[in-house]
């Protein structure tokens, strides 16, 4: 990379910082179940919520960004999601709350669709699925932040100002707001876009081509996946070991520890290994932590399964969706969208489990991502 692309990188990565907000909801959503005293599915529906607005904004996103660029589509992102985090700073009642995530969710939908593609720009081309895959552990620094700071506001460890655990609301705020103002400071050039913009329907069409069909519903197994178990581990942890939910909080934590570490790891074998022998290695051991989560009775078994689905989810979307990217050339915009559009997996996911724990108890949500982690193992010839 040139000094000057290096150099648009860092504003570009500190939106990766920003885009890991959304993650706060795993643990937020616990939180807010435990001080107004709600029920699993009832609770469940702040994550559901939150990803559900992917469905209804992800592919106009792509049209957005034919028509203004990618650089200020990311920009219109981060002020949405600023205005998402001002909220619970003046109360955590249930409609606020509602509004609050689903402001994130609205911006998350629009800088996850637009960031993406925005990388390719100043990547120019190269080693994408690696650079996505930094941007994923940039943003995984974020979510694994989330619950610590939740955890020490609750716990009066560091200045809360009488928020509590929501002083966390505050401290991704400023983070936000100085994202928003070097990437408005940086220039990036953008290629024009040649022919015709794609309207609604041409965007949707691309389902049609099987690569795209299935990449779609690979990214929404591993978004179920993903904020499957940022919801559901605390709450096994509490359920089989009788922890406190701040006791338990650690869950969600260690999850994006190993998120962490395997996107910065995966950051560099994706450059020097097989993509599909990557993913295939990635995905058993998704399906080896879902054993561990569906009979672990021990902290060591659960604490050893969580970790194996972070480390094993942690580049599952950088993989998806470069493959689906990279199988359209002319049309990245549309398929970011489509991809995107998949996030709303987070929705589907955390109904269904949430109905099944509260019927069964948290070995019925295991069994929900277990679906998901089978079925990424059928995406396996599709790698390249």
């Amino acid at each position: 990379m040139s000094k000057t692309n290096k150099l648009t990188l860092l504003p570009v990565m500190l939106c990766f910082f920003a885009m890991g907000f959304v993650d706060l909801v795993g643990i937020a959503s616990n939180y807010v179940k435990s001080d107004l005293h709600l029920s699993d599915s009832t609770a469940n529906v702040f994550p559901s919520l939150v990803f559900f607005w992917f469905l209804i904004f992800s592919v106009p996103t792509g049209m957005l960004m034919n028509k203004i660029g990618r650089k200020k589509t990311v920009l219109i992102s981060l002020v949405i999601t600023l205005f998402s985090l001002l909220l619970p700073i003046f109360g955590e009642s249930y409609g606020l709350m509602l509004v609050s995530f689903s402001l994130l969710g609205i911006g998350n939908a629009l800088m996850q669709t637009s960031l993406n593609p925005l990388v390719s720009t100043v990547m120019k081309g190269g080693n994408l699925a690696s650079t996505l895959t930094f941007g994923q552990f940039v943003k995984a620094i974020a979510s694994f932040m989330a619950p610590y700071l939740a955890m020490w506001g609750a716990q009066a460890s560091i200045p809360a100002f009488g928020l509590g655990w929501r002083v966390l609301f505050p401290i991704y705020l400023i983070i936000g707001t100085l994202a928003t103002l070097l990437l408005f400071s940086t220039p990036i050039e953008e290629e024009p876009i040649e022919g015709k913009a794609s309207s609604f329907g041409e965007c949707l069409s691309l389902l049609g081509k099987p690569i795209v069909l299935l990449s779609f519903l690979g990214i929404m197994c591993h978004v179920g996946i993903d904020v499957g178990t940022n919801t559901t581990a605390p709450k096994i942890l509490m359920e089989r070991l009788g922890m406190t939910l701040n006791d338990a909080a650690f869950a969600t934590s260690l999850y994006f520890i190993f998120r962490t570490i395997g996107c910065l790891t995966g950051s560099f074998f994706l450059r020097v290994m097989n993509n599909r022998l990557f993913f295939i290695i990635s995905v058993a051991m998704m399906a080896l932590s879902m054993c561990g989560l569906a009979v672990g009775t021990s902290k060591v078994e659960l604490f050893v399964a969580i970790a194996l689905v972070g480390y094993g989810n942690s580049n599952i979307f950088s993989m998806v969706f470069a493959r689906a990217l990279q199988s359209v050339p002319g049309k990245q915009n549309e398929v970011s969208g489509l991809m995107i559009m998949g996030l709303f997996g987070g929705t589907i996911f955390p109904l269904l489990m949430g109905f099944a724990s509260d019927a069964v108890g948290q070995f019925g949500a295991v069994v929900v991502m277990a679906v998901g982690v089978f079925y990424l193992f059928s995406y396996i010839p599709r790698m390249k």
